[in-house]
């Protein structure tokens, strides 16, 4: 094998590595699950996988990517070099029996 093609793979392994999501800490279990507003949606699985989507106006902004690490309440997903943090002005909490989140400014609603 090829010093070219030897690099090539040693990259591809290394990217595959670094798409592999942390997963949520027991003292964050209540960020799992699926997360819902008018203009937003957030799914955060146990495994580290986060699915993101917001639309403002004309613009929809997706994101499909694993959980880096917790900083505080907020959370940073990516790969190494390209990552977003969501940053989260009220962790999840009950209200009347739902449970609720404030993210980037938004009310989102857990789903059951």
């Amino acid at each position: 094998m090829g010093k070219k093609v030897r690099f090539v793979i040693a990259i591809a392994a290394m990217l595959t590595l670094s798409a592999c999501g942390q997963a949520v800490p027991n003292d964050k279990a209540a960020y799992v699950g699926e997360w819902k507003a008018q203009t937003m949606s957030l799914l955060l699985t146990q495994d580290g996988s986060i699915r993101y989507k917001r639309v403002r106006g004309n613009t929809t902004t997706s994101i499909n990517a694993p959980l880096r690490r917790f900083e505080g309440d907020n959370f940073v997903v990516g790969i190494p070099f390209i990552s977003s943090t969501f940053e989260v002005s009220k962790p999840p909490y009950q209200e009347a029996g739902t449970w609720k989140m404030v993210v980037d400014g938004v009310e989102l609603t857990r789903l059951p």
